[in-house]
């Protein structure tokens, strides 16, 4: 029995393919039902000897397949998320430029708007202005020049306050108008004979002093007077035919520098410049304020 148990013991393995597919003992060992070493054996030996690598194979490469299309459907999945909110992105920041562009062509136009509407306003308060520094130095005129009252011979003769409308003011027989508008020389000559009088005529330092002391400050405030050259180059005469003898001029003036035949009085906000020295000249054409004069007649 013990050579039949060695004999098939080598026959399983020697031919371990053969074995898997035997059911049962060896019909030529007789004694090998009787083994039960023998039997434990033969139950205990796997129907893959040998081939457990081959049985598995498949198996591996599939799974390896699998994995590999699984990563590479992440993949595509990952691009194509990111593609997408790439496009979003990119329609979410155009339409915010362009929502930005109309917010700031409308910011423009508003700014552009409210900027003509302060510039008109500016205007209207330079023009108020105007007319409150006059309003100021003539209220300041009035304190430090009380009128002067003219003693005639004759009792019952109105005074020289008296003679002068309310917005002229009186110096030495005659009144002085200060004008709150701008206009070209020939025109302020105009508006002067209309209400009865010329452009100032001034001959005494006294008299240029107080009509100066009537002038507002400002940056540059210019005022005609009825003082040119236009008949001929620096031959200045009045517009009473007189010719002018000294004058108030400021260094350097008059120079004629643009055809400047006219001549006008400067008072600005710097307080070292002095009435005696504020003349210039300059072209006729230009706007300025102007200063009216007209005499009292005595027989009124």
């Amino acid at each position: 029995m013990v050579g039949c148990v060695r004999s098939c013991t080598m026959s399983m393995n020697t031919e371990g393919m053969q074995v898997n597919l035997i059911d049962g003992p060896d019909p030529d060992c007789k004694d090998y039902k009787n083994s039960a070493e023998v039997r434990y054996s033969v139950l205990q030996t796997p129907r893959c000897i040998g081939k457990r690598t081959f049985c598995q194979e498949p198996f591996k490469v599939a799974t390896a397949c699998l994995v590999a299309f699984c990563l590479l459907l992440l993949m595509v999945l990952i691009a194509t998320n990111v593609h997408r909110k790439s496009l979003s992105v990119q329609e979410l920041t155009s339409g915010s430029a362009e929502a930005q562009m109309q917010k700031t062509n409308a910011d423009v136009t508003a700014l552009t708007s409210e900027l003509q509407t302060l510039r008109e306003e500016k205007s209207e308060l330079e023009k108020e202005r105007s007319q409150l520094k006059a309003k100021i130095a003539e209220l300041e005129a009035s304190a430090s020049n009380p009128v002067q009252v003219t003693t005639l011979s004759t009792p019952g003769q109105v005074t020289a306050k008296d003679s002068c409308p309310s917005d002229w003011h009186y110096f030495s027989g005659s009144c002085y108008f200060i004008s709150v508008e701008s206009e070209v020389w020939p025109d302020s000559q105009a508006f002067c004979k209309r209400n009865g009088g010329h452009l100032a005529i001034i001959h005494t330092p006294e008299e240029q002093t107080f009509i100066w002391d009537l002038l507002p400050r400002g940056h540059w405030n210019a005022f005609w007077i009825g003082l040119s050259d236009e008949t001929v180059e620096d031959d200045w005469y009045w517009v009473d035919g007189t010719k002018l003898v000294g004058g108030f001029w400021e260094d350097g003036e008059p120079n004629n520098h643009r055809e400047e035949d006219c001549c006008y009085i400067v008072k600005t906000e710097v307080l070292s410049r002095i009435a005696t020295k504020s003349w210039y000249d300059a072209p006729c054409y230009m706007d300025r304020y102007w200063i009216c004069e007209k005499e009292i007649d005595a027989s009124s």
